[in-house]
């Protein structure tokens, strides 16, 4: 059975993190929904921009495959990079584009939660004042629209690294959106707070860096998990990224992987017929 996840917010939810600077993670039990279909995981998922990179979601799906055997999980990428809160409105188009692919989802697939994380555009102007009350119109929403009343929602802080210097800088009110999304998290039901404290950026200053999103996902994870919030960095992140990172490829996996090879020209093409028999005699 396919237990699918829908990744909904801004930039830092679909991923900027640069691909070269982590391990790939490859697990045939990870699919994605691409083209109206479940594919096996390649990274980047959400696929909003021709810079998307890695997201919180890789991790997250990976960690939930290491607790989950029978199971596989599905990602529903809907993120979009820049969007403000008001986009994510009931009538607006983002909104209506995650109810359909959701609901499509549905079909081969049981909606296991609801992944967000949105502010970066919201943290100026005051916009925090009314972050709260817009929220909860958009998670009612969802949650009426998807016939998931108590669907479990997995919210995540914004980083200290905003407010300071390049594309982040004009976040200033980063810290009041964190008090809203917590405070939203600790009063709405089936809702847990993921915190992003401790968490490192790209040189922009606004996009969380790969390594620090392989651990926001690892502490998403967590709360979903355990069904509480995150208040504080996992004492073993670093520890269990290793692991998950060592784990013994299948042999689907192992041919998937020389087909990327393959197909990106790092190999040649008897290259690739060679290691795959070498592969399938193993």
């Amino acid at each position: 059975m396919v237990k699918s996840f829908l990744m909904l917010g801004q930039s830092n939810m679909a991923g900027r993190g640069f691909i070269h600077e982590v391990p790939p993670i490859y697990n045939e039990r990870i699919q994605m929904l691409r083209n109206g279909r479940w594919q096996m995981m390649t990274e980047p998922i959400n696929y909003d921009r021709p810079v998307s990179g890695i997201s919180l979601a890789g991790s997250f799906a990976d960690a939930w495959c290491h607790q989950n055997q029978e199971d596989t999980i599905g990602l529903i990428p809907c993120a979009e990079g820049g969007s403000t809160l008001d986009e994510w409105a009931v009538d607006e188009v983002l909104f209506k584009h995650a109810i359909t692919e959701a609901k499509f989802a549905m079909q081969s697939s049981e909606l296991a939660g609801i992944l967000w994380h949105q502010g970066e555009s919201d943290g100026m102007n005051g916009n925090y004042k009314v972050y709260y009350k817009k929220l909860l119109l958009i998670i009612d929403a969802l949650r009426k629209e998807l016939n998931a009343p108590g669907i479990p929602i997995v919210i995540g802080g914004l980083g200290d690294f905003l407010g300071k210097e390049g594309f982040g800088k004009s976040c200033t009110e980063y810290k009041f959106i964190n008090q809203e999304l917590q405070k939203f998290a600790f009063e709405q039901d089936n809702c847990y707070f993921v915190t992003a404290s401790g968490l490192t950026s790209n040189p922009d200053g606004i996009h969380i860096n790969a390594n620090s999103q392989r651990k926001f996902g690892l502490r998403y994870f967590e709360a979903f998990s355990n069904k509480q919030h995150v208040l504080k960095p996992l004492v073993n992140e670093d520890e269990l990224l290793n692991l998950r990172y060592a784990r013994t490829h299948t042999k689907g996996e192992k041919i998937y992987i020389k087909s990327m090879d393959f197909a990106l020209v790092k190999i040649s093409y008897d290259e690739f017929v060679s290691q795959v028999m070498q592969i399938n005699n193993d």
